[in-house]
């Protein structure tokens, strides 16, 4: 199975591209996407995140649906009912079951100091494969305007990530953007659950396009469970987003 995981950036870098990206990767059967619209072009000129909101496409999440045909969609939005979460699958996997948890607040939380900082949500997805049953969870972490170290609130977020896998009776991947550093503690009680995390194991140096402009490069991850045989992983080299998609080629 293959499975690409992806901050969309809402489109900023361009439509055409990033749809274009979606039809030459179309034999992949999982997408996990982050930074989705599906509506809320009146936030345009709103502030969230430390900057105006400019130059997304608010029906980004109709866009990529075209795009992906042979594929179905499920939308968890973290931000009113029109940003957040989806995952793409191919139409002839089986799903048992779509659903989501909140790990970081509750549903509809937004601060009042900045729109960026929101509830967030882990979506979930179990499917049938030719090895038995799997759990992909998608992820976007909490964005607090500090950087992408330790907190308290991403700390708690991180033990209410590991409390969801424990609960998992399937073998597992996690995979998004969850807005930290490798050498974080956050990061640190995902691996000591158990989850092999691809981004360490396979030396990735960066996962940020040459449309991100800060130093520090990193800010997405993919786990795996133990039981998960891994045949590849790499960053894609696409410039399609500020961050770079994520390529798992697994069972």
């Amino acid at each position: 199975m293959k499975l690409i995981s992806l901050n969309t950036w809402g489109g900023v870098a361009g439509l055409d591209g990033l749809l274009d990206f979606f039809r030459r990767y179309a034999d992949v059967d999982i997408f996990c996407l982050q930074e989705v619209w599906r509506g809320g072009a009146h936030m345009r000129g709103s502030v969230a995140g430390g900057k105006k909101l400019e130059n997304f496409i608010p029906e980004l999440y109709t866009e990529i649906s075209n795009a992906l045909p042979y594929h179905v969609g499920y939308f968890r939005p973290h931000f009113h009912e029109w940003y957040g979460l989806a995952v793409f699958i191919k139409k002839d996997l089986e799903i048992k079951e779509e659903g989501e948890i909140f790990v970081y607040k509750d549903r509809g939380f937004i601060s009042d100091k900045d729109a960026g900082n929101h509830a967030r949500n882990l979506q979930y997805i179990t499917l049938r494969t030719a090895r038995g049953m799997r759990v992909i969870v998608n992820f976007h972490g909490l964005w607090n305007g500090i950087g992408k170290g330790d907190t308290e609130d991403r700390l708690s977020q991180s033990d209410n990530i590991v409390a969801f896998l424990k609960t998992l009776s399937h073998p597992s991947v996690l995979c998004g953007d969850f807005n930290l550093l490798p050498d974080t503690q956050s990061i640190k009680k995902i691996e000591d659950v158990g989850m092999r995390n691809l981004i360490k194991e396979f030396g990735i140096t960066s996962t940020r396009s040459n449309f991100y402009k800060k130093p520090l490069r990193f800010a997405d991850y993919t786990f795996v469970s133990s039981d998960i045989d891994v045949h590849h992983f790499k960053m894609l080299p696409d410039e399609i987003s500020d961050h770079l998609a994520m390529y798992l080629d697994f069972e």
